[in-house]
């Protein structure tokens, strides 16, 4: 069973928008590198945008990083293992704004 197909990434993640996501979680640069296991420097590079001059692209692993822990995955295991939350359930899945 593969996953080929099910998610389209349209966009790499911006600076601007890596900013956006530490702050919208009130993580100080200190703790945005300890959840994604980078150093802080990294982090400063990634909302600036460029190193010494020359352009950082943030890679995707770390942009889906940021959006796990942005739903409150706390820890992943693979696939045979229980995800852990950070509040213990998972989110519930916002409103499909197509239905009536």
């Amino acid at each position: 069973m593969g996953l080929t197909g099910c998610c389209v990434v349209t966009k790499q993640m911006e600076p601007l928008d890596f900013k956006k996501w530490r702050k919208l979680l009130g993580f100080s640069q200190k703790d945005a590198a300890e959840a994604l296991g980078l150093k802080r420097r990294m982090i400063q590079y990634y909302e600036k945008g460029e190193r010494d001059g020359e352009p950082v692209q943030i890679p995707l692993s770390i942009a889906l990083a940021c959006y796990a822990l942005s739903i409150g995955v706390q820890s992943y295991r693979g696939p045979s293992k229980k995800i852990e939350w950070r509040d213990g359930a998972p989110p519930t899945p916002p409103a499909d704004p197509t239905e009536d």
